[in-house]
């Protein structure tokens, strides 16, 4: 899926996504958002780590996380580029 298909699918939904990106083995310590998270991975690969275990997105792939879900997450070994909306 390229890039700006995922950015349809998000306008689609009445978001508007932004783009952000990591270097190899970044790592977000564990935080929640008070809002609806929606993210796309465009690029490379990412880990989320939940209580509900981890969850490992490539290309393509999409995590929604409800408010309040608390997640640390880590860059896998190519970097990784999301696009991200909230709801």
């Amino acid at each position: 899926m390229h890039r700006d298909d995922i950015i349809a699918l998000f306008r689609a939904e009445g978001l508007e996504p932004h783009s952000w990106s990591n270097q190899p083995g970044h790592w977000y310590s564990e935080h929640d958002h008070p809002y609806h998270k929606v993210l796309v991975c465009v690029e490379g690969s990412i880990t989320f780590h939940t209580v509900d275990g981890d969850v490992q997105l490539q290309p393509g792939d999409r995590l929604d996380l409800p408010p309040h879900t608390h997640h640390a997450a880590t860059v896998g070994p190519d970097g990784v580029t999301c696009l991200e909306a909230a709801k």
